[in-house]
């Protein structure tokens, strides 16, 4: 028997926004659910009580699922994320104290935006020098963007973040107060927590998400495998509630905003959360898409690179078949059946190379022609999903528009 009450999981940031617009705008009303939202703490919190039957489902962290599939993390269940929620969102902050270190260090690539890692480089190399032990910077979760951000960004400028540097995890909504206590010297998050921190002058926004990887999935609606597989109607209801509702954020960020700052969603100032959604106080205007650029699509191929990167730092099996563990667990059949009742275009591949497109550009490959946005990753890398490489691209070799390779 189908279920038409159901408790979801939300962690407080703004791309838990389509749960709470489907709640609040009638989206899960619409197809006849009683959804209550469960505010949860920290994504361990919300890893748990999803594979304890606690929570029907929850907004993940894309890496989420797939971790916990494969028992990466401490519990091990088949997992399905059957969309996405989001694409970018995260800012990578630093600190007071180390952001006039670096300042010292490299004026030069401090006055460019994004700051490049390379003044911390020669931070790190000075600290070393003197004896002092490495800083530590905050993720919310080892399996997450914000990690692999936080990586990259910092390996572009070769330091070693398995040994140069510590890396911890803090709940999203306590960095501040940690940055703040002097526990760590920088962070990755979503949004609020990284330009609210900016607002309360306790630190810098030195890149954001599209500085890093432009177009990634962000998070995911997941659930069980089980459960998608006992209640499938309910779980295709839910998708289309999700689905319209991140049609609307894209389309209502001011009043989204209000919606998101009650006291059991996100819990933050009105204004806090507009800078974000509006590309105000320097951070740029599409830094959260909720629909657009099909947005809400699981590729299996950006699970894929996930996966990929899991592996090079030493988180996943090096012999992981990455193919096999993204298709076990993102799950675009699941929406195309969704979108298609609600008579949007969906794309007609799970996978495609990401790196390449430096400007918007055309899928080709879906039900109608289908706008993308830039996919670029940082230093001119690319990933081939067919042969799970990552490679440098020359810069004359991208592409401005065109179909998928």
């Amino acid at each position: 028997m189908e279920k038409t009450r159901l408790k979801l999981g939300i962690v407080p940031l703004i791309d838990a926004a389509p749960l709470v617009v489907a709640k609040e705008r009638g989206f899960f009303a619409e197809m006849g659910l009683d959804v209550e939202l469960s505010r949860e703490a920290s994504w361990a919190s919300i890893r748990d009580k999803v594979a304890v039957g606690a929570l029907d489902g929850a907004q993940m962290l894309a890496p989420m699922p797939l971790a916990m599939s494969l028992g990466l993390s401490p519990l091990k269940l088949p997992m399905a994320a059957g969309m996405a929620l989001s694409l970018g969102g995260n800012t990578i902050t630093i600190g007071n104290a180390l952001w006039e270190r670096m300042e010292q260090a490299d004026p030069e690539s401090m006055a460019v935006r994004p700051v490049s890692a390379r003044a911390l480089k020669r931070v790190i190399e000075a600290d070393k020098a003197c004896g002092r032990p490495p800083m530590t910077f905050a993720t919310v979760y080892p399996y997450s963007p914000h990690a692999a951000e936080l990586r990259l960004w910092m390996e572009a400028a070769g330091i070693d973040t398995r040994t140069d540097v510590l890396l911890t995890v803090v709940p999203p909504s306590q960095m501040i107060s940690f940055l703040s206590a002097g526990n760590i010297v920088g962070y990755a998050v979503g949004e609020p927590w990284g330009s609210l921190a900016v607002r309360m002058s306790l630190g810098r926004t030195a890149a954001a998400s599209a500085d890093i990887f432009a177009g990634r999935l962000e998070k995911v609606f997941a659930v069980t495998q089980a459960w998608a597989e006992t209640y499938p109607e309910t779980h295709l209801a839910v998708l289309r509630a999700l689905i319209s509702a991140a049609i609307w954020c894209d389309g209502n960020r001011s009043e989204l905003a209000g919606l998101l700052a009650q006291p059991q969603y996100v819990n933050a100032p009105v204004e806090a959360l507009l800078a974000p959604l509006l590309g105000e106080n320097g951070l740029p205007g599409d830094l959260l898409v909720f629909h657009a650029h099909a947005a809400n699509f699981p590729w299996r191929s950006q699970a894929m690179w996930y996966l990929e990167m899991m592996k090079r730092w030493d988180m996943a099996p090096a012999a992981l078949d990455t193919r096999a563990a993204a298709e076990a667990v993102f799950r675009p059949d699941l929406y195309r059946v969704a979108a298609l009742a609600l008579g949007l275009g969906v794309p007609l591949t799970d996978y495609k190379t990401e790196g390449t497109h430096a400007a918007p550009w055309t899928l080709l490959k879906a039900t109608g022609p289908m706008e993308m946005g830039p996919d670029l990753l940082l230093g001119g890398l690319t990933f081939d999903p067919f042969t799970s490489r990552v490679t440098a691209l020359p810069p004359t070799a991208r592409t401005e528009s065109g179909d998928l390779t």
